[in-house]
């Protein structure tokens, strides 16, 4: 489903906007699910991927590695370093960060925070699960002692169609005007996730594999079968250069 944007919704009646409201929400369910798919797709195919060629090129990086440190003296030299005590694990080790501490104006602003949006100030179901989920969010940015942070939080809830009060026909324009902006606001949001989805490495191979197979072509068999082969070949090539008559 593709959605123009309304010009000015502050300025269309409530009707409209109710309509609005409820091509959006359809449409950002409908996107949703294109994300779920995406997501379970590429899962899947990952599994596949790795199972079958994945764990062959790293078998066949191992041996390619051997057969450098075999050319290079890799091995004898990792051997004298270890005899001489050199560089331990210990003294690799990173320092650990130093601990952050909640600041007085984390606690106040945690405060006003927690006043404002708590889920036991809620008139509804659903205004109690967008309560409840920033709270949580401004638990964990409390936690964090994130200024910053709670401040976004307290902000989205000033935003958010459920912060305005009133029934008469004035809120509800105002809830309905922030209720579009919100879900805009998700659809550009999912639209950059599928974006994303589509463009990493493995869904372009994911496509192309998609698309041999509706030729009746296996590419993922292909590599299993060069790879195969590659190994082979290293295999004996390393089992050459160690060879001692």
């Amino acid at each position: 489903m593709t959605l123009v944007r309304s010009g000015r919704p502050e300025d269309a009646d409530l009707g409209s906007l109710r309509q609005r409201t409820i091509e959006l929400e359809a449409a950002l369910k409908e996107r949703d699910a294109e994300i779920t798919r995406a997501r379970s797709d590429l899962a899947a195919f990952r599994i596949r991927y790795r199972q079958d060629v994945g764990l062959l090129h790293e078998q066949l990086d191992e041996l390619e590695r051997a057969i450098a440190e075999a050319e290079l003296g890799e091995m004898s030299k990792r051997l004298d370093e270890e005899r001489d005590g050199t560089t331990t694990s210990a003294d690799r080790r990173q320092p650990e960060p130093s601990s952050r501490y909640t600041s007085d104006a984390v606690r106040r602003l945690f405060r006003d925070v927690a006043k404002t949006i708590h889920p036991d100030l809620a008139r509804d179901e659903v205004t109690r699960d967008r309560r409840h989920a920033l709270m949580v969010e401004a638990n964990r940015a409390y936690a964090l002692g994130d200024e910053e942070r709670l401040r976004r939080v307290l902000d989205a809830w000033e935003r958010s169609p459920e912060a305005v009060q009133g029934s008469d026909p004035e809120a509800e324009r105002s809830r309905l005007v922030r209720r579009i902006a919100q879900l805009e606001e998700q659809m550009d949001a999912c639209a950059g996730e599928l974006a994303q989805l589509h463009g990493s490495p493995l869904w372009k191979l994911k496509v192309m594999v998609d698309e041999a197979a509706a030729r009746g072509k296996d590419l993922v068999a292909d590599m299993v079968r060069r790879l195969q082969r590659d190994i082979m070949a290293a295999r004996n090539r390393l089992d050459a250069m160690q060879w001692n008559p």
